[in-house]
């Protein structure tokens, strides 16, 4: 009996603690259940994102040529994305809104994230008691709406780095191997003129259709796990490969680890890709058709 007298009291002291947080949390305007817009921006105006926090650095993003690239805390290409889902707050509705008379009612005077679009300020501040919707500021009203816009623009940094290991118009014409330690012997080179591929090596006797599809499989669909900054060694000696691009420009790529994982640094950036162990045998290893 005295159990369930207890359980009857917490019951009792959750109900009176809900019915107090609904009492006294914000009253919205009277819409009638109608969807507001939160903004009525168009997302493919905006060219930049600068999203701040009261403890630590803050991250920000440009548009430049329909690409989006990271100027703070470093200068990288960013990833679609996610910049994409940071910018859905524009598109965002609710059917909540309210005055901003107030804004520590809302933890808009302490925000825990600032949200800057081009010259626009979304504001974010605390969670409704009940329904766990974040309160945003925006101009003079304050919208509720879902968390996910504010995780969106929290993500950490390195998640926002774009994981291709080239860019959009970085497009390859040939390889130089021959600093790889299994074609080094005979320095493997590998040139290709539309999808007709020449190998270095004369005792190469190379399939061209078979060339194509290592290509197609393995250099067209390439994304990284992960990537994280580093600052290149320029002393250090790794295995190594260039990439020769069809603008006349050249990439260098260390090879820094192969098991568990492939490793491959971009000193011109300053990134380390992350692949599965078997993709980074497949896109070196390509069936060039020599002897074994």
């Amino acid at each position: 009996m005295k159990s369930r007298w207890l359980i009857n009291l917490l019951l009792l002291v959750v109900v009176a603690g809900v019915g107090l947080a609904l009492h006294f949390a914000p009253k919205p305007k009277e819409v009638g259940g109608t969807a507001i817009p939160v903004s009525t921006i168009d997302p493919a105006t905006i060219s930049s994102i600068s999203i701040e926090f009261p403890a630590k650095k803050a991250i920000a993003l440009e548009k430049h040529d329909g690409n989006w690239f990271m100027t703070q805390p470093y200068a990288v290409r960013a990833d679609a994305g996610n910049a994409e889902k940071i910018l859905s707050i524009v598109t965002a509705t609710t059917v909540d809104k309210f005055d901003a008379a107030d804004p520590a009612q809302y933890g808009l005077d302490h925000p825990g994230l600032v949200l800057k679009l081009n010259a626009e300020e979304f504001k974010f501040g605390t969670f409704h008691p009940v329904s766990g919707m974040q309160y945003v500021g925006y101009k003079n009203n304050v919208y509720l709406v879902s968390s996910s816009y504010s995780e969106a623009a929290a993500t950490q940094v390195t998640e926002m780095i774009n994981k291709n290991l080239l860019a959009k118009n970085e497009e390859i014409a040939g390889f130089d191997f021959s600093h790889l330690e299994q074609w080094e012997d005979h320095g493997l080179k590998l040139d290709r003129d539309k999808d007709a591929w020449k190998v270095s090596r004369p005792d190469a006797k190379p399939n061209q259709k078979e060339l194509n599809a290592w290509f197609a499989d393995s250099w067209g669909i390439l994304i990284a796990m992960s990537v994280e900054p580093y600052t290149p060694d320029h002393k250090a000696k790794y295995p190594s490969f260039d990439i020769r691009l069809k603008n006349g420009k050249t990439l260098h790529f260390d090879k820094q680890g192969e098991s568990p994982e492939l490793k491959l640094a971009r000193p011109d950036e300053g990134l380390i890709y992350h692949f599965p162990q078997d993709v980074g045998f497949q896109i070196l290893n390509p069936p060039v058709g020599t002897p074994k």
